[in-house]
């Protein structure tokens, strides 16, 4: 850990420990193995001629090749891959040791028959994506998406002073502000969740053309959308180049990136809250705020997602923008972009994880909060003039204006004056009368 390079397998590793099942070297290979497990046992059910006699144990045993695969069986792929020096051709090798082990010898030039490397990569790589959004980034987002909510129940009727462009304005309900970041986030997963995970399989351009050479009866196409679709949960894209288009692939990096973006708006918030005093901060016996500052609570959570939402993005952008790109038929460059996949998604998973650490220790300063409205009392302005202008009270907006605008020391008995002054009914000055920074919030929900 000490001597690890990036920080999401040193500093961080404890914290995305859960993704290297899904974008590890060892996750990789075990993928490749799977799918071409899968492709075996497809071919078997088709059933080709030759693999007639596949015994159904035989399948069985196979199965479990994959679901008894361990740090050793990967080390021995990497093993033959110093030889091989093509890491696709090492896991054939290796599961060909496995059929003649299992009493498969005779079938076992149908591992990886008619394929070429792309077929398994570009099958692993999104269902890899798609298994480790779905079980570790989705659910800790959706856990953060609670947290606030929890947020928002408690805070729901809390009166907070607006700022537009930093400037107090309507006052607005906090819960309120941050249901705005809920519903933002539920759309994004909305959306996300409607992307397709596409898989390139149709050989080294895409046309099949092995596997029509050897048995040109068989209807090859149907049988790769059949065997991407059923066995692997995925659409399959056609045509195809030697590889994947990966337009979807970086419509999700896309989402990835706009929900990694309101995350980081709703961080900087909430730090700005914390600097204005609205909220102060739990703290955690022994924990240390400054080396120097003994009195310092940092909001150190909320600065470190920040950061981690940056780099995700900045990564979900340049996948997104490189891998739809590809010389002709195929060139090399996705192969070393595809291996980082997991690392703006680990930096995602860190951020969100800080992101509920923060919020977790939000206490809300209401005295702070209930001073600010006190303290801003031109806000009633719009309220006034409104109601002035149903009654057909000429130039109201006007009259507000020379009232507040620019104007210190607007305080309630200025407000209070100024209605007195109004040529209105007392049943009017009365209603006028009612508006405070505290009650002029509109309505939510």
């Amino acid at each position: 850990m000490l001597k690890a390079i990036s920080p999401i397998d040193g500093r961080y590793a404890g914290k995305t420990a859960d993704l290297t099942a899904f974008y590890s070297e060892y996750a990789l290979i075990r993928y490749r193995v799977f799918i071409e497990i899968q492709y075996f046992t497809a071919l078997c059910k088709l059933p080709l001629p030759q693999l007639k006699e596949v015994p159904e144990e035989k399948l069985r045993q196979l199965e479990r090749v994959i679901n008894q695969f361990s740090e050793a069986d990967a080390q021995e792929i990497k093993d033959i891959e110093k030889t091989t020096n093509h890491d696709v051709k090492a896991v054939e090798y290796f599961l060909k040791k496995h059929f003649d082990l299992l009493g498969l010898d005779a079938f076992k030039e149908f591992v990886h028959f008619g394929l070429t490397s792309q077929d398994i990569n570009n099958t692993a790589t999104p269902l890899m994506l798609k298994q480790g959004l779905e079980m570790v980034l989705i659910p800790e987002l959706k856990k953060l998406l609670s947290d606030l909510s929890s947020l928002v129940e408690s805070w729901k009727d809390q009166p907070m002073l607006a700022r537009t462009h930093g400037q107090p304005a309507s006052p607005t309900l906090l819960g309120k502000e941050l249901q705005v970041f809920v519903v933002r986030i539920q759309e994004q997963l909305r959306q996300l969740s409607q992307i397709p995970y596409q898989a390139k399989f149709g050989g080294a351009t895409g046309n099949m053309n092995a596997h029509y050479a050897a048995y040109p009866q068989e209807d090859w196409h149907g049988f790769a959308n059949n065997f991407v679709e059923d066995y692997l949960g995925m659409k399959r894209s056609y045509p195809t180049t030697q590889i994947e288009h990966y337009d979807n692939l970086a419509a999700a990096f896309h989402a990835l990136a706009r929900i990694n973006t309101i995350l980081l708006d709703l961080s900087r918030d909430i730090w700005t809250y914390i600097s204005m005093d609205y909220f102060k901060q739990r703290t955690v016996q022994g924990e240390i705020g400054s080396s120097a500052m003994p009195h310092k609570v940092n909001p150190i959570d909320f600065e470190n997602a920040e950061g981690n939402l940056g780099i995700a993005n900045a990564l979900y952008e340049h996948l997104a923008a490189k891998l739809p790109i590809s010389r002709l038929q195929r060139d090399l460059t996705d192969s070393t972009v595809l291996r980082n996949i997991g690392v703006p998604v680990g930096h995602s998973l860190i951020a969100f994880q800080a992101i509920r650490k923060g919020l977790s220790k939000l206490l809300l300063n209401k005295a702070k909060l209930d001073a600010d409205l006190d303290d801003n009392w031109a806000v009633v302005a719009e309220a006034i003039q409104n109601v002035l202008r149903r009654e057909g009270y000429p130039n109201p907006y006007e009259a507000l204006l020379n009232l507040t605008r620019g104007k210190s020391g607007i305080d309630k008995q200025a407000i209070y004056a100024f209605i007195e002054g109004l040529d209105i009914s007392e049943t009017l000055k009365a209603e006028l009368h009612q508006f405070s920074p505290a009650n002029y919030v509109g309505r939510f929900l």
